[in-house]
């Protein structure tokens, strides 16, 4: 009889199509780089073909490895409902979850991937707007969680899930950083990092002016990349063809960017315990005693 294939190999393999990246697979399963690839190793030897090829900085499938993805998203998807089968906790219902476009890219697939493999019979509704926006929501009652930027010192209760580096950021194919005053595309005149990227720069005697604004990060982004504007993103938010700016262009550093979970104190729910627990595996980057500081 032919050896079987290894589940867990296969929900790895499963999270390096998905993120494109062996380094981005080992966070999503919880694993080092090297155990992720030590999997692969044995996965290749497995099937007896090659499964991946190096394209720059991210790892492609080759043919055999679109042909095995399939077979391998199907055979995780029923392990998982065959688990959740046999649990007295089976989860039903509707849980929404709120959060800032900056991080709906990155974040929000494997979230809701994760999410929808384990609680199949749960509907999960996604509303994304600015952080300010999604606090008054949670206070209100008409979201169970969130995901924010937590930089606001008055909002309580939120749990510091994740920090990432804060960058200047402009195009990869123009000068525009070098103009003088500097032209900025941010967010609306309420946005933190909007005050903080115009008081930096002043404060190191760059003229600047704010040309774009949106609360929206693709209209942002957009004009980065127009070579229009020099703006700030967080470090998951950085897209193709943007250059990160420092202090050789003339960019004084800025502080990390923490992202936080909000719950509604006044409806807590299992469903929303359930997802929070599913954001947090997927965001965590920060040691115990980080997250306490």
């Amino acid at each position: 009889m032919s050896a079987m294939l290894d589940p867990d190999q296969l929900r790895t393999f499963v999270a390096i199509a998905e993120t494109g990246s062996f380094t981005r697979a080992a966070e999503v399963v919880h694993k080092t780089q090297s155990a992720v690839s030590m999997q692969m190793k044995r996965l290749e030897e497995r099937v007896g073909r090659p499964l991946f090829a190096r394209d720059g900085r991210t790892s492609r499938l080759t043919s055999e490895g679109d042909q095995l993805l399939d077979f391998a998203r199907r055979i995780v998807k029923l392990n998982v409902e065959a688990v959740a089968s046999f649990s007295d906790a089976a989860l039903s219902g509707r849980v929404c979850l709120g959060v800032p476009d900056d991080y709906a890219d990155r974040y929000l697939p494997d979230i809701m991937a994760r999410f929808a493999r384990t609680h199949p019979s749960v509907e999960l509704s996604v509303i994304c707007e600015p952080s300010a926006d999604l606090v008054h929501r949670i206070a209100a009652g008409s979201i169970d969680l969130a995901i924010i930027t937590a930089a606001d010192i008055a909002v309580r209760n939120v749990q510091v899930i994740r920090r990432e580096r804060l960058l200047w950021v402009s195009s990869a194919r123009h000068v525009i950083h070098s103009q003088t005053p500097v032209p900025l595309a941010l967010g609306r005149p309420t946005c933190q990092w909007r005050e903080l990227a115009v008081h930096r720069l002043t404060s190191a005697g760059r003229q600047n002016r704010v040309l774009y604004a949106s609360p929206n990060s693709g209209a942002v982004a957009a004009a980065v990349l127009a070579g229009l504007a020099v703006s700030v993103f967080p470090e998951s938010g950085l897209r193709p063809g943007m250059r990160v700016l420092g202090a050789a262009d003339g960019f004084p550093p800025l502080p990390a960017c923490d992202i936080g979970l909000l719950r509604n104190p006044h409806e807590p729910s299992d469903l929303a315990d359930a997802l929070a627990q599913h954001i947090i595996n997927g965001l965590d980057n920060l040691t115990e005693g980080e997250a306490a500081q």
